[in-house]
């Protein structure tokens, strides 16, 4: 499994700046999920065509998908797909690229892990979520409240959770205690807790954020890349980016090295799955 711990960001919405002169700089909005993938990018790439320079800012899926639709930046970043209203909205004016594919990992603290939670299915992690199991004595783990920690509606990771575990990706978690907002105040929650449960992409899990199995019995699978690659982990997800249809040439050519050897190599050592 790999583990990558990504530096704690005092807000959830925040910029990348590439230094130098540009005569060209290009915008990137939404996912924080997507975000480190295009970051790293966008620093390799100005580096070959010092000309460009690329700022890139998280907010959630909900954002990059709004940009989008409202003009507001040059590449959007979703790590859900684009729902039925959106499209309408988008009217057939952009491309949306995946350039990855991650799992939505559960996650609990290192001392619920520790004492006994390794694995939940799909019904109990709805009943948590539901407020329907309140202590994780329940479900074999330590005596202690559960503190649940649901996402902000905007974020992709909601999105895809809600909808493998709630039947509905705008369904109402009655059980949270939190509402968090990007992958890093998410993953400092539930390292900072001795009792929460939370929803995390695969590349933020580390010694402090531990990922268990989802399934039933003998049948309950982790949430690695392997798993995702061969389609049994129940909660998995493509990451896209999204480019309208009349980019300037500069953007497409990032898109396009997104999506190259290249890129593909970020993307791996950013902890997601090729999708080439």
């Amino acid at each position: 499994m790999r583990h990558i711990l990504y530096p704690i960001l005092a807000a959830a919405l925040f910029a990348v700046q590439i230094p130098g002169a540009s005569a060209i700089t290009l915008h990137a909005a939404g996912s924080t999920t997507v975000l480190p993938v295009v970051s790293t990018a966008a620093t390799v790439y100005h580096q070959q065509h010092p000309d460009v320079t690329i700022t890139v800012s998280g907010g959630g899926s909900g954002v990059g998908i709004a940009s989008m639709i409202q003009h507001t930046a040059d590449i959007g970043m979703a790590s859900r797909d684009v729902d039925e209203d959106e499209i309408a909205k988008l009217n057939g004016k952009i491309d949306v690229l995946t350039i990855a594919k991650d799992a939505v990992a559960v996650v609990v603290s290192k001392a619920v892990y520790i004492g006994g939670v390794h694995q939940l299915s799909l019904k109990q992690i709805a009943a948590i979520y539901r407020g329907k199991i309140k202590n994780w004595k329940a479900l074999g783990g330590p005596d202690a409240q559960i503190f649940v920690i649901d996402k902000e509606a905007s974020r992709g990771t909601r999105h895809v959770f809600a909808e493998a575990v709630l039947g509905n990706a705008h369904a109402r978690a009655a059980g949270a205690s939190v509402i968090s907002g990007s992958n890093n105040e998410e993953q400092a929650l539930v390292a900072h807790s001795n009792q929460a449960i939370g929803m995390l992409s695969n590349a933020w899990l580390n010694d402090a954020v531990r990922g268990i199995a989802v399934g039933e019995g003998d049948h309950a699978v982790l949430p690695d890349i392997r798993h995702v690659r061969d389609g049994s982990y129940p909660i998995s997800r493509s990451l896209h980016v999204l480019l309208p249809k009349n980019a300037s040439p500069e953007a497409r050519n990032f898109t396009d090295f997104l999506l190259s050897k290249q890129g593909q190599v970020i993307v791996k050592k950013s902890g997601y799955l090729r999708v080439r």
